[in-house]
């Protein structure tokens, strides 16, 4: 197979230019007139009661222009896109070191760091509960009013106590995986301005503007309506700046101050506060027959919260829901348990609960096949699920083949390995495959609201409109090709606006791989009404009838005339007055009421060919394919950036990150010492093969990638390891020391 997404001639990222040039401006770059600078001070304690807070030396520093505590919240002091159980600032108790306390807004950001430092507040420290297991003891601190478990979940079909009694094999292990940071280069920031009437402004990277405008309106006590939420361009985000992180703080002191307020996260506080993904440890105990069919699978899972809910409940009803992944399994038996602790908060992470669980998922498959010495691929082609089959949560779904597509692929890919590698003195290497399913939406029960607008602008732009935000994933190009093949036009005549409350729709989170699908399916909805319209003014403007025109690029184009447009996009709006199409929608969703369960599935294979040093034991990624069923490629150059960035970012997770804590406290607090892939890291060779073929019938278009790409990298790098020294990694991130205690137990030392 040979890689084969091909760039559209002529196509170039259109933000692409200004963002290699640096002439990009960030919300974070903005400045204002008079503007402040405002600094958050946070616990020093993971889990603490507050005694008193005395703000009296600080608010008398020269250059303060404002210090507020939770008496200072006009509104809810809380917040959270689940349950709003996080203080914006803290009344009377801490529960992890990054809660906030009080903050300050100053005429710079040295004086309101020494305002931070005369800030008096005493705490009495209370009991630290730094892992799941502690806080389910029935003895435990109570972290919370309702108690120290978050969310519950679970799904069964079958009689799995029945089906074991029944299995050949059975394979049972314990699977750990660590807390990950985003790493995005643009640490949270944004400024606050206040507007003469009240109003606010607010510019700050988010993922959904219209619920931070929500959320934000809660704790002012503004109505909706006078906050504006400014959320694009933004430096990266990957689920991390889906939640509220600074706008609080800059809005209160903006409002209190009546003066814009810029706050800018240093690395070291993005560290402490910011989201990080669930760690979780996983028990599987998987059974089959002497054949390889999977009979029984019973899975337990135990997520560390943290502190507060954020997505967290969100988190494990997926991973419950993706336990089976892409296979059909009859009897099993999924339960998981989401547990507040004091160490930092997790939450939404590009992958949401898929990664975790498919790394013991396919990890059991293989150790399966090797105890009944079947072929990795085979045994899943004997458990995987065919196209009209219902979803992992037995609903019904939209029919795909995209689960066989993806392992016929990856079987193409591996039969086609030369062995280029050869084992050496001091190396070994091994090859290793794994497949994924991955739900885009938020699923049944949830409000997932989609939608856009589509218009003629006064300068003669066809204007298409979305509140979504570029986060860097490439939307932009997204929006842009699929507009020019839907409506017929150039680029050129392309205007898109995103990212902003005032002047936008509301078309849901730009999150759950669910931008590209949103964007095809709101074309679908808006062009016909909106070439109508166009076409029925042209032709009482041209004397024409309306069939033999159409919209191209330029104007309106004459079927029997091919030299050019008979009317540009500039003389028809100056006497179309209602020129504006919008719809609104609900994502789609399975017609079965099972909370969470999700409708279009997208599907992701990796083979992975690793090298493992016999002397450190490194493990160096040496080459990565992917094999992709999403749907038709809209935008090649992103298509394969979001993959490629995806495979990297799980490289990271497989064998150098965590975000490790002890006693409740981040050990890493910057990248000198948190370690993510540099380019010596990136494998030479990668490559993308687009599947784009959907099932037949199939109206929904193309799904997103954003995230199916992370998903398999993981056990298919620890199938590889396997593969070249023999040894079952079950904890991530894979250890050095494990590796060498492996080649010093087998004595493959003494070999050379």
């Amino acid at each position: 197979m040979k890689s084969n997404i091909v760039e559209k001639e002529g196509r170039v990222r259109p933000d692409g230019y200004s963002k290699v040039t640096g002439n990009l401006k960030y919300l974070t770059d903005l400045t204002f007139p008079n503007m402040l600078y405002g600094k958050v001070l946070r616990s020093p304690y993971p889990h603490a009661k507050i005694i008193s807070i005395n703000t009296d030396k600080a608010i008398k520093l020269p250059g303060v222009e404002a210090v507020l505590t939770y008496n200072d919240v006009p509104g809810m002091n809380r917040f959270g896109i689940i349950v709003a159980d996080q203080p914006v600032l803290c009344e009377d108790k801490v529960r992890y070191i990054g809660d906030a306390v009080a903050c300050v807004a100053a005429h710079s950001i040295q004086a309101a760091e020494n305002a931070l430092k005369l800030i008096e507040v005493i705490y009495e420290e209370l009991p630290i509960i730094d892992s799941p297991e502690q806080a389910l003891k029935p003895q435990a601190f109570k972290l919370h009013v309702g108690g120290n478990i978050c969310h519950q979940a679970m799904f069964s079909e079958g009689n799995i106590q029945q089906a074991f009694e029944q299995c050949e094999a059975i394979v049972e292990e314990t699977y750990e995986v660590p807390r990950q940071l985003h790493a995005y280069m643009e640490t949270e920031g944004g400024v606050v301005v206040p507007e003469n009437d009240g109003a606010i402004t607010v510019y700050a990277g988010t993922q959904h503007g219209y619920r931070d405008r929500f959320q934000l309106s809660r704790i002012l006590g503004l109505p909706e309506k006078m906050i504006r939420i400014v959320s694009s361009p933004m430096g990266g985000s990957f689920g991390g700046k889906d939640e509220l992180n600074i706008q609080p703080y800059a809005a209160l002191l903006a409002l209190a101050t009546k003066r814009p307020v810029k706050i800018h996260n240093s690395r070291t506080e993005s560290f402490k506060t910011s989201i990080k993904r669930h760690p979780m440890k996983i028990t599987v105990k998987t059974g089959t027959n002497r054949t390889g069919k999977i009979l029984a699978h019973q899975v337990k899972i135990i997520a560390d919260k943290g502190a507060y809910t954020t997505l967290g409940p969100a988190v494990l009803d997926f991973s419950i829901e993706h336990a089976a992944g892409p296979y059909i399994i009859p009897n099993i038996e999924t339960e998981g348990v989401s547990v507040f602790t004091n160490n930092g908060v997790s939450g939404e992470f590009r992958g949401f609960g898929g990664n975790q669980i498919t790394f013991a998922l396919e990890s059991q498959l293989d150790r399966l096949a090797e105890l009944l010495q079947i072929d990795p691929i085979e045994i899943r082609k004997i458990n995987l699920r065919k196209a009209t089959d219902k979803g992992p949560l037995g609903q019904r779904i939209a029919p795909t083949d995209g689960a066989a597509q993806v392992l016929n692929g990856i079987q193409k890919l591996y039969e086609k390995t030369n062995k280029q590698y050869s084992n050496s003195q001091w190396k070994r290497y091994g090859t290793g495959i794994a497949i994924a399913m991955h739900g885009g939406g938020l699923g049944f029960g949830r409000l997932d609201s989609a939608g856009g607008r589509l218009s003629l602008n006064k300068e003669g732009q066809i204007e298409i409109s979305f509140g979504f935000e570029e986060c860097g994933q490439g939307l932009l190009s997204v929006i842009e090709n699929l507009v020019v093949e839907e409506i017929g036009c150039s680029k050129e005549d392309v205007k898109i606006v995103i990212g902003d409350t005032a002047v936008v729709p509301s078309s849901g989170s730009i999150t759950a791989s669910r931008g590209t699908s949103v964007v095809w399916q709101s074309l679908q909805k808006l062009k016909d009404p909106f070439k109508q319209k166009i076409l029925h003014h042209a032709g009482k403007m041209l004397h024409l009838p309306e069939q033999s025109l159409y919209l191209g690029p330029g104007g309106v184009w004459c079927f029997e005339k091919q030299a050019g447009p008979c009317l540009t996009y500039k003389e028809c709006v100056e006497q179309l007055i209602d020129n504006t199409v919008e719809t609104s929608f609900h994502f789609p969703v399975t017609p079965d009421a099972i909370s969470g369960g999700h409708f279009l599935y997208s599907f992701g294979g990796v083979k992975v060919d690793v090298e493992v040093d016999l002397l450190t034991g490194k493990v160096k990624v040496l080459s990565i394919d992917h094999v992709v069923s999403a749907g038709p490629v809209i935008s090649p150059h992103g298509y394969r950036g979001q993959i490629e960035g995806g495979g990297i970012m799980s490289l990271g997770y497989t064998l150098l990150e965590e975000a490790k804590m002890k006693d409740a406290q981040y050990v890493a607090q910057n990248f000198d010492s948190y370690l993510i892939p540099n380019i010596a890291e990136v494998p030479f060779e990668t490559n993308v093969y687009a599947i784009e073929e959907l099932y037949e019938g199939d109206s929904y278009g193309p799904r997103g990638v954003g995230e199916i790409g992370t998903i398999a990298i993981t056990p298919a790098i620890v199938k590889a390891v396997h593969d070249a020294i023999g040894c079952w990694v079950s904890k991530l991130p894979i250890s050095s020391e494990e590796i060498l205690e492996h080649i010093e137990s087998r004595g493959m030392l003494e070999w050379i």
